[in-house]
């Protein structure tokens, strides 16, 4: 029986502790904040890429027309607020505003709002015309409404660097927030707008739902922060908060190893990729190929050509069962973004894997980017002339951290 109660013990002092984990903290954060800067920034420059052909893409102009695209919508319930109106106007201005809410994202300018509108922005536009994406676009899809849920603004972020500022002076760190009065009238305006669009019925029930429940949070945290009550409110909004967090993570984090599993496996049931040809055909592709050149080079020594094959399918095959090692996950992950370096430039898709690096990047060592990120605070410096005063607060600095934990939501992200 003292084996028995020994392991009870054990079990329930790790149950205990795993929900501490969970709980105390966000984990993750720099993690959180490279996808945050990785997706914003690939639909950005995917954005200002396809600006001189919009019209054709998601516009009037577009062989999917906005009579096919409001009957696949009245069919399969999807959200795109260019179905608002087939007006030239609003098209525009859905367009621009994708923009603007990408470079904020990126940027961390008061992300809990930015995220959305950043979220609203992607599937506007890719709703609008599901026949022209690729499966980056999808990546971004779904990570676009992952990251909602995600306190991605902790570290670098225009967010972190104002809470650090605002507390820079006060001795009472547990004492109220320093007021957001740029936030709160953001907030107001889209409360705003939120309640024109449900007066005009535009957006379907669950999806105003939806809206109008982040926009009640929001309202929640912004009151019992301000009152600067260190009770109950505040530590469940807290808890709340974190477990929001660290559950959106882990979904990416299974997202992404789903994603590769999927490829890995379907390559496998495939006769050219069990030859070892597979790699041989897109390569000379007219549609894949932007330097024919390369592709011929890289075509011309036959087990070459075997090697990368079978190497593509064993990484991806291999990648979600080795997470939980870190030295074989790092190792892997090298493999992985050269791999997605290359498709980016010899097969001509940069944003599909610039979309899949994002992606990639919530298993890195935190250890690793913190090397980058000072870095590129030393870049920045010299480019600058000089330090700057007002640099971007580490997790210790920012409101919305807790005391750097030691490990990551799963093993997959342990430094």
């Amino acid at each position: 029986m003292s084996r028995i109660d020994d392991l009870s013990e054990r079990l329930e002092r790790s149950v205990r502790t795993g929900l501490q984990r969970i709980t105390a903290a966000p984990l993750g954060r720099h993690q959180s904040a490279v996808i945050r800067i990785g997706f914003s920034l690939t639909w950005l420059l995917f954005l200002l890429r396809e600006f001189p052909h919009r019209q054709e893409l998601y516009g009037p102009d577009g062989p999917w027309n906005w009579d096919l695209a409001q009957r696949l919508i009245a069919d399969n319930h999807a959200f795109t607020a260019l179905m608002w109106s087939d007006s030239q106007a609003w098209f525009e201005c859905v367009y621009v505003g994708a923009v603007l809410a990408s470079v904020l994202l990126m940027l961390g300018w008061h992300t809990r709002a930015t995220s959305v509108l950043f979220m609203i922005g992607v599937l506007s536009l890719q709703n609008r015309s599901i026949f022209v994406g690729d499966g980056g676009d999808n990546v971004i899809h779904l990570m676009s409404i992952y990251l909602v849920f995600t306190r991605c603004s902790a570290v670098w972020s225009l967010d972190a660097r104002r809470a650090a500022r605002a507390r820079a002076g006060r001795a009472d760190l547990a004492g109220p927030a320093p007021e957001d009065r740029g936030g709160m009238v953001l907030w107001w305006v889209l409360g705003l707008a939120l309640a024109v669009v449900t007066f005009l019925g535009e957006a379907g029930g669950g999806w105003l739902l939806f809206f109008w429940g982040l926009w009640a949070a929001q309202g929640v945290w912004w009151a019992v922060g301000r009152r600067g009550e260190a009770g109950d409110p505040r530590l469940l909004c807290d808890v709340v908060g974190n477990l929001t967090h660290n559950a959106a993570l882990l979904v990416i984090m299974v997202e992404a190893c789903l994603i590769y599993a999927t490829a890995g496996w379907y390559k496998i049931q495939g006769s050219r990729w069990q030859d070892g040809t597979a790699v041989y055909y897109p390569l000379h592709l007219d549609y894949f190929s932007p330097w024919p050149a390369l592709g011929d080079l890289l075509t011309a020594f036959g087990p070459m050509v075997l090697l990368v094959t079978y190497g593509t399918v064993a990484v991806q095959v291999a990648f979600p069962f080795t997470v939980f090692n870190r030295r074989m996950k790092n190792v892997l992950l090298v493999f992985m973004v050269l791999e997605h370096a290359v498709i980016a430039v010899v097969l001509g898709l940069p944003f599909f894997s610039l979309a899949m690096i994002a992606a990639d990047a919530v298993f890195l060592p935190t250890t690793f980017l913190l090397r980058v990120g000072r870095g590129a605070a030393r870049a920045r410096d010299r480019v600058l002339g000089g330090s700057r005063g007002a640099e971007v607060p580490g997790p210790r600095t920012a409101r919305t951290d807790a005391p750097e934990p030691a490990p990551e939501p799963v093993p997959t992200a342990r430094t």
